[in-house]
C-alpha cells in the first residue's frame, strides 16, 4: 500500500523507532548478531550480507567476520571501510547497534538519516530454551509493531527437537543428522521405559520424522514423566564413525564430559527460528516510509507456516540486496532529516531494584516455554495471556520511571513479543505447521489457512495479508 512513498524518516532512541530515522556509514554498523544486511552497491565491492561477531567491541578489534559465506580478517576490513567511505548513508539498526546508542546507562544517542534496515534477528530468547544467540530478543519486531508497522504470523516459532541439556552451555545444537545417521530417542534411566526408544509410538517413521513431529513427541514425553531431558543416543554404531561424521558434536561434549561414542546425549527440544514478523513486500519495504527490514525480524512471506532448514540464509541475500537497490533507487526522493529532540533523562533515576528485571525475565522465558511452547491449549494459553499484561504493566512503569538500560530495553521487547506470540497463537482455531494445539488437532483450510495479522491497538485478525 505505501510502495512508491518514500517520505518520512525514523530514529531509534531507547529502543523506540520514532520519525526520522537514524543513520549511519555501513563501515561504522557492521557489528550484527542474527542476520545482519551490511548495504552497499557494486560500484563499491561491497557485500551485501554479514553475519559478525557476538558484539561491537569484538569486531572493532579484528574479530572474524562472516561475509556472505567466507571470512573478512583485520586487514581486508579496512579495505571495506576504504571503500565504504563514498557509500550512501544508511542505518542498519541491529541488537548491537541498538546496544550501542544506548551507551552509558541512562544515556541515548540519536543517529539521524533517510532511510533505516532492521536486521535484529529473531525472537529465539523468548523461551527458556533456544539455540538463538544471547541477543535474540525480538527487538527489531517489538520496535516495528510500537511505531505502527503490521505484524504477522507469530504464533509460528520452529523447535529443533534436539539441543543439547546443558545448564552451563545454553544453545549447542545437536544435528538431525545424528538421528538420520541411526541415532535413536529414548527415555532415560529411572522411569518406565526408560532405555527403550519411544519414536515409533508416535510415527512409523520413528526417528526420521520430520523435526515438528520428533520435537512433540520429545515434549510429549518431557511433560508425561517430568523429565528435563530425553536421551539421544548413537553409541551403538562403531567409534570410528562416530568420530568420522560428527566429529564437530563428539570434540565438543568431550570437553563436556560426555562420550558419544560410549553414552547418550541428553537433549531437549529448543526454540529454533522465528517464522514470523515484520510484514515486507518484495523490496523489503515495511508499512512505514523509508522503514526496511530483512532476515528473521521479517515476515516475508518465505517461509509459510513451517520453515524449511537453510531457507533462512537464501532469505538474507535476496532480501538485503532487494532492499539495499531500492534505496539506492530512491535515494534522491527522499528528504533530509530535521533536527529532532534529545533523549531526555531528566526525570528519571537509578533504580534500586534490578531484581525486577531478572525476575521478570526468568518468569516470561519459563511460561512461554511451558504454557506456549510446543504443544498448547487454549486454557494454557490464557494463561500466558493474563500473566504477561500483568508484567508489560509492570515493565511499562519501570521503563519511565529509571534510568534505561541495555537490560531493561531488551526485557521490555521480550514482553511485547511474547504477547504478540500469545495472541496469534489464541486466534489461529486450527493447527497448522509450527502450530499446534491440542483443542485443535487438524488444519481448518477453509477457515485458517491464512496469515493472522496484528498491527497496534488493533488486535489480532485473520488475512488476507496485503503487501505494503
Amino acid at each position: 500500500m505505501l510502495k512508491g512513498s518514500n517520505s518520512g524518516h525514523w530514529v531509534v532512541l531507547g529502543g523506540e523507532i520514532r520519525r526520522n530515522a537514524p543513520i549511519m556509514k555501513p563501515n561504522d554498523a557492521c557489528a550484527m548478531g542474527g542476520h545482519g544486511i551490511l548495504v552497499g552497491d557494486d560500484q563499491h565491492g561491497l557485500p551485501f550480507l554479514m553475519q559478525a561477531a557476538e558484539d561491537l567491541e569484538n569486531v572493532r578489534t579484528g574479530a572474524r567476520v562472516e561475509v556472505a559465506g567466507g571470512f573478512i580478517s583485520k586487514q581486508d576490513r579496512r579495505l571495506v571501510e576504504e571503500r565504504s567511505r563514498d557509500c550512501h548513508p544508511l542505518l542498519l539498526a541491529t541488537r548491537q547497534l541498538i546496544r550501542h546508542l544506548l551507551g552509558a546507562p541512562g544515556h541515548v544517542d540519536a543517529l539521524l538519516g533517510k532511510a533505516t534496515i532492521l536486521c535484529t534477528g529473531g525472537a529465539g530468547r523468548t523461551y527458556l530454551f533456544s539455540t538463538a544467540p544471547r541477543g535474540a530478543t525480538g527487538d527489531g519486531i517489538a520496535m516495528a509493531w510500537r511505531a505502527g508497522c503490521r505484524v504477522s504470523n507469530m504464533e509460528m516459532n520452529q523447535f529443533h527437537p534436539t539441543c543439547l541439556y546443558n545448564l552451563e552451555v545454553k544453545n549447542f545444537l545437536i544435528t538431525e543428522a545424528v538421528r538420520g545417521e541411526g541415532g535413536h530417542l529414548k527415555l532415560p534411566p529411572g522411569v518406565p521405559g526408560g532405555g527403550e526408544r519411544f519414536m515409533p509410538r508416535f510415527d512409523d517413521r520413528a526417528e526420521l520424522a520430520p523435526r515438528d513431529i520428533v520435537a512433540r513427541a520429545i515434549d510429549h514425553e518431557i511433560k508425561r514423566l517430568g523429565l528435563d531431558y530425553v536421551h539421544l543416543d548413537i553409541s551403538h554404531k562403531p567409534p570410528e564413525f562416530v568420530k568420522h561424521h560428527f566429529p564437530t558434536i563428539y570434540a565438543r561434549l568431550l570437553d563436556l564430559d560426555i562420550d558419544i561414542t560410549r553414552e547418550p546425549i541428553p537433549v531437549v527440544p529448543a526454540q529454533h527460528y522465528t517464522c514470523g514478523g515484520v510484514i515486507i513486500d518484495l523490496d523489503g519495504r515495511t508499512d512505514l516510509p523509508g522503514l526496511y527490514a530483512a532476515g528473521e525480524v521479517t515476515e516475508s512471506g518465505l517461509h509459510g507456516a513451517n520453515r524449511l532448514a537453510s531457507n533462512s540464509l537464501l532469505e538474507c541475500f535476496v532480501f538485503g540486496e532487494a532492499a539495499a537497490k531500492d534505496i539506492l533507487e530512491c535515494w534522491d526522493k527522499l528528504d533530509d532529516p530535521p533536527e529532532i529532540l534529545s533523549w531526555d533523562e531528566s526525570r528519571v533515576t537509578d533504580s534500586d531494584e534490578e531484581v525486577v528485571i531478572k525476575q521478570n525475565w526468568t518468569e516470561i522465558r519459563r511460561f512461554m516455554w511451558n504454557y506456549v511452547g510446543i504443544v498448547r491449549t487454549t486454557r494454557r494459553l490464557e494463561r500466558a495471556r493474563r500473566r504477561i499484561r500483568m508484567i508489560r504493566e509492570e515493565i511499562q512503569q519501570y521503563y519511565w520511571d529509571f534510568v534505561v538500560t541495555s537490560d531493561l530495553v531488551e526485557l521490555r521487547n521480550i514482553a511485547t513479543v511474547a504477547e504478540l506470540i500469545i495472541d496469534c497463537a489464541l486466534l489461529r482455531k486450527e493447527s497448522r505447521g509450527l502450530h499446534y494445539t491440542l483443542d485443535h488437532p487438524t488444519p481448518d483450510d477453509e477457515v485458517w489457512r491464512r496469515d493472522t495479522l496484528i498491527r497496534r491497538g488493533e488486535g489480532p485478525r485473520r488475512g488476507p495479508l496485503i503487501r505494503p
